[in-house]
Parts: structure tokens; sequence; C-alpha cells
């Protein structure tokens, strides 16, 4: 690590995909359980984060999480529990960016995102610049490029958008902090980045 904080292009990135939440707005039990393109939508997303490119993916499960571990195989991956997935989606954000390798950036992807694509992982990692956030974004209905996930950080900053991570806000606080460190990449080509919370939206699994 050089004097400013930043390492070379060639450190390696790490997934952490949260995947903890009971699903309470949607009512279908825990999402990663939710079934996708045959199978569940964990293993889909955990494996596509993979084919994007990153070295590994730390899964973290919360919500029954022995009931997700028993009917999924997540053996390509580095699975976690978080004890206090009730307390909010930013102590698991905490927890896998603590079992992440310390040397790595890590992209946080959400595992209520059924249209993450590889060719989204890859541009991410292709785009990142050392020091910076990166950060997938979607045009909304008025064209306006809004940020969303998933979002890669620079192994200098991941340490210090893990302490803000609190209640239910991931890196929301830090990038609010910082928006100057952060870069967009339009990815509205490959999905709408919509997250799949309400019954309304079980389209998404289509």
């Amino acid at each position: 690590m050089s004097d400013s904080g930043t390492l070379s292009p060639t450190t390696r990135t790490t997934a952490v995909l949260l995947a903890a939440g009971a699903g309470t707005r949607l009512g279908l039990g825990p999402k990663a359980l939710l079934r996708f393109r045959g199978r569940t939508l964990v293993e889909v997303l955990a494996d596509m984060l993979l084919q994007g490119g990153c070295r590994e993916v730390v899964t973290v499960l919360g919500a029954d999480a022995a009931t997700v571990r028993a009917t999924t195989d997540l053996s390509r991956h580095k699975v976690i529990e978080n004890p206090d997935w009730e307390s909010g989606m930013g102590s698991s954000f905490r927890a896998g960016v603590a079992a992440a390798p310390p040397e790595d950036h890590v992209l946080i992807a959400l595992v209520d995102q059924p249209g993450l694509t590889a060719g989204t992982v890859a541009r991410l990692l292709a785009a990142h610049r050392p020091g910076r956030v990166t950060a997938a974004a979607y045009r909304g209905p008025q064209g306006k490029l809004r940020r969303g996930h998933p979002l890669l950080l620079d192994a200098g900053l991941r340490a210090a958008a893990a302490e803000t991570a609190t209640g239910d806000a991931g890196a929301r606080v830090f990038l609010q902090a910082r928006p100057d460190l952060v870069d967009l990449v339009d990815c509205s080509d490959l999905s709408g980045g919509e997250d799949l919370d309400t019954p309304d939206q079980l389209h998404l699994l289509d």
C-alpha cells in the first residue's frame, strides 16, 4: 500500500453477498430461498458474482440460516452467519467486510436483486480506480442516473465504510459523507437495478 492509501490495480476483489434478511415485507420467508432459474436466489447470485470476476464470495446469512444452509449448495463460497441480523443490514455489512481478505477490495451485493448479471460485476471491476468507490447506477423514469448496487469499495476505504454501518444502513452513511469518492457506472443496459421488496415485484423472478 502506498502512502496515499491506495493499492495497485492488481488488487483483487472479494464479493460480499448480503442475504441475512427475513423478507418480512415480501411475506415469503428469507429472500435467499426464493426460487429463481430453477435454483434459489442466493445460489444464483453467489455464482453470478464469481462469474463476473470476483475471486471469492462471502455470503452473509441470518434469518433461518440453518434452513438456508440445508437447502442450498453454497459449497463454492464462504458462508458466515450474522447472529445480530435482526438489528439491520449494517451488522451484516460489517460482518461480511470483516470476513473478506483484508487486502482485497470488496464488492457489496444484495440478495434481493435478481437482475444482477455477471456483466454488471465485470463492468464495475474494470471501471474501478484506486482509492475510489465504484457503484452501479441505473436510469430512472426521468432518465436521471441513480446510485444502486453492486457497490465496489476500495480496500483502503472498507474499514471507514464499515465503521458507519449501523441499523439498516450499509455503506449509505459513508457514501453520503464522501460523495467526492464515488464513481457511478451506468449499468442500465444490463438491469433495472430493482430490489425485490414487495409482492407486486415478484415478476422480477420471471
